[in-house]
C-alpha cells in the first residue's frame, strides 16, 4: 500500500499536454495541488469566483514556476476560470461553456468548500447553503463536463481522473436517508460541534458522490478514476476562522496549538496531488477505483455510511431532483 511522509514531484506522473480543472485554487490546499500540477506540465483551471484573487495566485504560482530551471516547454500553466458554486444554474452554465472551449480534460478536482463554521443559512431555492457549495455545485460541474471526461479517456494512453476533496468529519454523521430534500438541509445545532457536523453531512456527500459516479462509470466501461480523499489537518483561511469562532479560547488554540496540530497547504494537497496525478493510481487503476485516501496517499475504509449502496443512490437521486426543481437538468 502506497504511503509515504512525502509527496514529491517524482511521484506524479508526466501531465505535459493534459488538461486539468481544480474547484478553487486562489488560496490553500487548492492552491498547492494547482501548483503541483502545473509543475508537471498541465494546462489547469482554476475554477473560483474572485477575479481579483484568483489572478495574483496565478501570479504567484507563474513566478513559483519561473524557479524551476526548466525548458518553456516543460512549464505547465494556469488559467482562471470564473465558476460560482453558490448557485447550481451558474455552474451549468460555466460547464457547458467549458465543452466548448476546451477538447480534452484529463483531470477534475472538486476542491472547493464551504467553511466550516456557520451559522448556515437557506439560499432562494430553499437549499442549504453550505450543501450547495460542497456537493450540489459541485455535482452540477461534475455531470455537466462527464461528456468531455468520457471523450478523453477514450483517447489513447489517457488516464483521467475525478477528484472529489472529502473530510474525516465525514465519519461524525449518521443519517438515516437522503430521500427528499430536506435530507440535504439537515443541520447539526448551533455550537462549533454542530457547525463541524453539518460540514461532515456535506463531506460524507462528497464520498457518495464520488462512489455512485465510480459504480456508473465503471459500469459503461468509461475508463475514468474516481477518488475520494481527506486531506489532512490543514491550516486553511476556513481552518482559521473555525478557530476564530470558538468563545475565548478560540485565538488561543489557533495560536499556541494550531503550529503543532496543522500542516500547510502544500503538504495538505499531497494527497490530493497523488490522487490527481500519483505514478500508483496509474500503474494500478483498478485499486484505486472509488477508494478513500489520507495522507499520505493511504487508502482506508470511510465510515459505513459513505459506503452504503442505499445512500449513495438515495443522494444520486434526490440531488438530481432539487435540480430539476431549478430548472437544471442533464
Amino acid at each position: 500500500m502506497f504511503s509515504r511522509k512525502v509527496i514529491t514531484e517524482n511521484d506524479l506522473v508526466d501531465l505535459r499536454g493534459k488538461v486539468a480543472l481544480v474547484t478553487g485554487g486562489n488560496t490553500g490546499i487548492g492552491y498547492a495541488t494547482i501548483e503541483f500540477l502545473a509543475r508537471k506540465g498541465a494546462k489547469v483551471y482554476m475554477a473560483s469566483r474572485n477575479k481579483h484573487k484568483a489572478q495574483k495566485a496565478i501570479v504567484e504560482i507563474e513566478a513559483e514556476l519561473r524557479k524551476i530551471g526548466e525548458e518553456e516547454s516543460n512549464k505547465g500553466s494556469v488559467h482562471w476560470l470564473k465558476l460560482d458554486l453558490s448557485d447550481p444554474r451558474s455552474v451549468k452554465e460555466i460547464g457547458t461553456g467549458f465543452l466548448a472551449k476546451e477538447e480534452r480534460l484529463d483531470i477534475l478536482v472538486n476542491n472547493a468548500s464551504h467553511p466550516a463554521y456557520g451559522p448556515f443559512k437557506l439560499n432562494k431555492d430553499g437549499l442549504l447553503d453550505i450543501m450547495v457549495v460542497n456537493h450540489i455545485s459541485h455535482f452540477v460541474l461534475t455531470e455537466t463536463l462527464l461528456p468531455l471526461l468520457k471523450r478523453t479517456a477514450s483517447l489513447k494512453d489517457s488516464d483521467v481522473r475525478i477528484v472529489n476533496v472529502s473530510s474525516a468529519a465525514h465519519a461524525g454523521v449518521k443519517p438515516d436517508s437522503f430521500i427528499g430534500k430536506e435530507s440535504l438541509n439537515i443541520q447539526y445545532g448551533e455550537s462549533v460541534t454542530g457547525y463541524i457536523n453539518t460540514y461532515g453531512n456535506t463531506k460524507l456527500a462528497n464520498l457518495l458522490h464520488i462512489k455512485n459516479l465510480q459504480n456508473r462509470l465503471s459500469a459503461e466501461n468509461a475508463g475514468i478514476t474516481c477518488l475520494a480523499l481527506h486531506p489532512g489537518t490543514v491550516m486553511t483561511e476556513g481552518s482559521g476562522d473555525l478557530l476564530d469562532s470558538i468563545p475565548f479560547i478560540g485565538w488561543f488554540l489557533k495560536t499556541c496549538f494550531g503550529p503543532l496540530v496543522f500542516v500547510s497547504w502544500k503538504q495538505g494537497a499531497m494527497t490530493s496531488a497523488f490522487a490527481a496525478a500519483g505514478n500508483a493510481v496509474a500503474a494500478e487503476r483498478k485499486r484505486y477505483e472509488g477508494v478513500y485516501l489520507v495522507p499520505m496517499a493511504k487508502i482506508v475504509e470511510p465510515s459505513s455510511y459513505a459506503k452504503d449502496e442505499r445512500l449513495q443512490r438515495e443522494l444520486y437521486e434526490t440531488t438530481v431532483e432539487v435540480l430539476e426543481d431549478i430548472g437544471v437538468v442533464f
